[in-house]
């Protein structure tokens, strides 16, 4: 398998403190990379530094570097927009957009320059489907987003994210506040998602990665402390401080 994201030395600061230390890591292309750790350790400043949303926050600042497919992203001849439809983002908390469930997901593509309805009718079927949302939906596409369960809206959020074809899908905790139902639906997209997709989850849930996860890397204070195979982490961690975490000491 090629590697989608190769990460050297890089430090992350916010007004001058460091909030990300060191880290290395490559991230293979077509598998789950789950990154657990308690609150505080860093997980969303590193899913948010591999499309360069932490830039929308004043008073950062970056050392070390992110190549994916060999090129550094914060190279300053990098478009930073084209970079973030490669790379879409999944939210914990479902942000819908307040329009039609189809106006949600051509959103995106209708601002690249897509207006063949045709081929919008083909995405939004595509997007809804891959996002495990399809059947639920395919005859109220005229129907407010907001209208939605929680977990159809984050399945709908997904797919607005799918609609833009990226390579990497990055998703900050997305099933935190659906109930068991909409978390499996979520987790058995993401499972055939991964055929397509780079995938990179942050859950709070390490029963969530130990099911879905290829690999997991476990970081605390800014550090990331272990990365391996996901059995291997969740069976024979090799620091004590991930076997403490996964076992409920602390976090």
């Amino acid at each position: 398998m090629s590697t989608k994201f190769n990460i050297h030395n890089f430090n992350f600061y916010f007004n001058g403190s460091p909030v990300l230390k060191d880290l290395n890591l490559d991230v293979t292309s077509n598998e789950i990379l789950g990154v657990i750790g308690p609150a505080g350790s860093g997980k969303t400043t590193f899913l948010r530094s591999l499309n360069r949303m932490n830039e929308l926050e004043a008073g950062i600042r970056t050392e070390g570097e992110i190549l994916m497919d060999g090129q550094n992203i914060y190279d300053p001849e990098v478009d930073v927009a084209g970079l973030r439809k490669r790379v879409g983002m999944v939210f914990a908390m479902p942000v819908p957009l307040p329009m039609s469930i189809y106006e949600n997901v051509v959103y995106g593509p209708r601002l690249s320059g897509i207006s063949s309805k045709s081929r919008l009718d083909e995405l939004v079927e595509k997007s809804l489907k891959e996002a495990f949302i399809w059947d639920e939906v395919r005859d109220r596409l005229k129907l407010s987003g907001l209208r939605l369960s929680g977990g159809q809206q984050q399945r709908l959020c997904l797919a607005r994210v799918l609609a833009m074809k990226p390579e990497v899908i990055l998703l900050d905790e997305p099933c935190s506040g659906l109930d068991p139902i909409s978390t499996a639906k979520i987790e058995d997209a993401l499972t055939v998602l991964k055929k397509e997709y780079t995938i990179i989850l942050v859950t709070n849930n390490t029963k969530q990665a130990a099911r879905v996860a290829d690999k997991t890397a476990f970081f605390l204070m800014g550090e990331m402390i272990e990365v391996g195979l996901t059995r291997q982490i969740f069976t024979a961690p090799a620091k004590k401080e991930t076997h403490d975490y996964i076992t409920g000491r602390f976090g």
